[in-house]
């Protein structure tokens, strides 16, 4: 092995780590195009992200109100005078409990490239207001929808019995009015199904900082892996059911500004997943040469830089089959159709060049290590990282090993045997 031919062989990694960089660029802007023009129709097929705000309710007083008017006279001049009139104001009043059930499916959908994690969600909620006055008053209640552009089954609001007016604009919300009697303590009914995409929230006040009491939301999923949305609260009990989840947030007296809400799970998308495993390729082929180099000196049959620059296009053509299959097939089929036509090229050439033992023992076993092995980590979404690494360490003890009695200065003088 000579210093030119390391020089060669490093600019046969360098000009496929731009080859891959090409690629990987090539399929993220490919990704991210479908991305934001089919999220939006997505959105308005199945709905977006779903924001539904507690109630809110208000008791209607008479008040009298003292109004300055000016009266125009005969004879020209106005004179003024102040009118006293009695009109309606509403006042806030404060939810007295608050029992909230919300029960979501996990439905994914795919469109085009990429996979949606839409939802359904049947939400039902007990609300109970009290009268604070010693006289019947009406009693108000409003609610605003989650989503203007979602769809809502079974849609029912009702305040001490009282059905609410039939809904004419979803972004105007519903309002529902009953009389109550003088301290009276009544229920407002909320129910309803519907469906969402990627987020389902539910906020205690439209905005700021609010505070409630007893609060008892029940959450129940058909899925496992749950996460919170940023600016959320962790639940006070979470447990398994044979379903997916059973969570509670539970709390007596609470003042915050945080809402309560649920990220759905993701599915792997194979956009992106290809072009994670394309951008990391440089890393693959790097090891690869290493191992095949090293192994080469200690049993000195080293390769023609020629042939490191077939076997570098034999790594590329899985990345390039890789990226272009995964639109139209599986995506764990595609990884394995990409990888066996990769190590068919690469054992088939070899064995031509170097022998069979040389091309299934060395290069085989070293590009399903460091090849399929390191791509397929990717599939493990926060474990990539922790995989590749381990793999990396290993690698490195045992050609440290290998090669603790070899003198490199003795190498690098030898001539290259034919």
């Amino acid at each position: 092995m000579t210093t030119t031919r390391l020089f060669a062989i490093a600019f046969i990694w360098v000009t496929s780590t731009v080859a891959w960089f090409i690629l990987g660029t090539s399929v993220t802007s490919r990704s991210g195009q479908f991305d934001g023009h089919l999220s939006a129709e997505v959105a308005k097929l199945w709905g977006g992200p779903q924001r539904q705000t507690a109630p809110s309710a208000f008791v209607v007083r008479p008040v009298d109100v003292t109004e300055t008017v000016q009266e125009p006279q005969l004879d020209g001049r106005s004179v003024t005078r102040k009118i006293t009139r009695t009109v309606s104001e509403e006042f806030a009043l404060p939810l007295d409990s608050s029992r909230v059930s919300v029960d979501l499916g996990l439905q994914h959908r795919q469109k085009g490239l990429l996979w949606y994690d839409t939802y359904t969600v049947a939400f039902k909620a007990t609300y109970m207001i009290t009268n604070p006055d010693d006289v019947d008053r009406p009693i108000v209640a409003r609610l605003q929808f989650p989503s203007n552009e979602a769809i809502y089954d079974e849609f029912s609001v009702r305040l001490n019995g009282v059905e609410a007016p039939r809904v004419s604009d979803l972004a105007r919300g519903v309002e529902v009015r009953a009389r109550i009697p003088a301290g009276g303590r009544v229920p407002l009914e909320v129910r309803y199904m519907s469906r969402g995409l990627d987020e389902w929230s539910y906020a205690l006040a439209p905005s700021g900082v609010t505070q409630v009491r007893d609060l008892v939301v029940t959450m129940t999923t058909d899925f496992d892996a749950v996460d919170f949305p940023p600016g959320t609260m962790s639940p006070t009990t979470m447990t398994r059911t044979p379903r997916g989840r059973n969570i509670e947030w539970k709390f007596s007296s609470l003042v915050t500004g945080q809402a309560i809400g649920m990220d759905l799970p993701d599915r792997t998308n194979p956009g992106p997943l290809a072009a994670r495993i394309t951008f990391f390729a440089p890393v693959s082929l790097l090891f690869f040469m290493t191992v095949l180099v090293i192994l080469g000196i200690l049993s000195d049959e080293t390769l023609h830089p020629m042939n490191y620059a077939f076997l570098s296009a034999a790594f590329f053509a899985f990345h390039l089959l890789l990226a272009y299959m995964v639109d139209h097939v599986n995506t764990h089929a595609s990884f394995v159709a990409s990888a066996a036509t990769s190590i068919v090229l690469v054992v088939s050439y070899l064995r031509l060049v170097a022998g069979m033992r040389f091309a299934v023992r060395r290069a085989g076993v070293a590009q399903l290590v460091f090849l399929v092995f390191f791509s397929y980590a990717f599939f493990f979404e926060g474990y990539t990282g922790l995989t590749v690494t381990i793999g990396s360490i290993v690698t490195l003890f045992v050609l440290m090993q290998a090669t603790a009695r070899v003198d490199w200065s003795t190498v690098f003088r030898r001539p290259v045997r034919a």
